[in-house]
């Protein structure tokens, strides 16, 4: 690694990591470890939770584009959106990034945008690696994951055996593809129909290149929030897997969830993706979010309260479907019926 060329990214890199930050984050950038002191006496029972993801094959647009400063916000929300489902609100994150050759204000870029992303979250960016890897990287080509850690009560815990018949299924928005299903998305707008990223898409009102780099919606503080002023039972991400797999994560033994298509429209990159490619629907719902980023459990009392919380924090939310009891003829635990309008 280029000694010299990482000094000088750490540099380019500091006040951005230093404006995401908390007040039990010790020390500073630099050290061989991060630390974040957990006040005593703030929690009765802390559960610590933790997550570890990337952003998958989306880092090829960014690249392609050498467009770099939105994709750490993909990375913060793919990590601090599976710590909330449990109710954890997002303490610190560490990133890690592995690059071709070290360009530092490349990676001062992609870390200017976990910083915003980790302050949208809430959270400090406690740390990170850079590391260079030449000759198995090509120059100008990287990826990049981050661990996440945050603290929830174990009494205030959302988990599955909350969920009951009856509950309702709430769905928050997605900003767009978010980032899954970057591999299909990419063969068939790029492979197949050749359109140039650059180019001028009607239907989004921009380029198919800004579409693709639309970040990734950051729920933590939202769903929070949610949990805050309603009595809501569990969340459940919606990434790889789709509305379907995702949610039936989150289900207890003995009841099933139906989702009713036509309480909403997918935004069109879902439809041009499946028109173009010839995507059976199938496999559009279990590759991509289809419009919904994340869904709320909640008993059906809480609905309204639950979407003037949303509606106050600028979040679409709609009522998606219910919780029923398992029927004994058995099937698919999370049910999809009816068509979406216009699509």
């Amino acid at each position: 690694m280029d000694i010299d060329a990482g000094e000088r990214a750490v540099d380019a890199l500091r006040p951005f990591a230093e404006k995401a930050t908390r007040p039990e984050v010790m020390g500073g950038i630099g050290g061989f470890a991060g630390l974040f002191a957990l006040k005593a006496g703030k929690y009765t029972e802390p559960v610590l939770a933790a997550s570890t993801d990337g952003v998958g094959t989306k880092v090829a647009i960014a690249q392609a584009l050498d467009k770099h400063d939105t994709i750490g916000l993909d990375l913060v929300a793919m990590v601090v959106d599976d710590l909330v489902v449990c109710g954890a609100e997002p303490l610190f994150l560490q990133d890690y990034i592995a690059v071709g050759r070290l360009v530092p204000e490349q990676v001062a870029t992609i870390v200017k945008g976990i910083s915003e992303g980790c302050q949208q979250a809430g959270c400090a960016l406690l740390g990170g690696e850079t590391a260079e890897h030449p000759g198995l990287m090509e120059a100008g080509t990287y990826d990049l994951s981050a661990t996440g850690v945050g603290v929830v009560e174990a009494d205030a815990m959302l988990r599955p055996d909350r969920v009951r018949p009856g509950d309702v299924l709430l769905a928050l928005g997605s900003s767009g593809l978010h980032s899954n299903g970057y591999s299909l998305a990419r063969h068939v707008l790029l492979d197949i129909a050749r359109m140039p990223l650059s180019g001028h898409v009607e239907e989004f009102g921009y380029s198919l290149g800004e579409e693709l780099l639309v970040p990734t919606r950051i729920y933590a503080r939202d769903c929070l929030a949610l949990a805050a002023e309603t009595g809501v039972r569990t969340f459940a991400h919606v990434t790889g897997g789709g509305l379907a797999r995702n949610l039936e994560r989150v289900l207890p033994e003995g009841v099933e969830a139906v989702i009713e298509r036509n309480t909403w429209t997918p935004a069109p990159v879902f439809k041009m993706i499946a028109t173009i490619g010839r995507v059976e629907r199938a496999e559009m719902e279990k590759t991509f979010n289809m419009g919904v980023g994340m869904v709320a459990v909640l008993p059906a009392d809480d609905v309204d309260r639950a979407l003037a919380v949303l509606t106050a924090r600028h979040v679409p939310a709609w009522v998606l479907g219910a919780v029923r009891r398992a029927g004994a003829h058995g099937g698919d635990r999370v049910q999809l019926v009816g068509e979406h309008p216009r699509f």
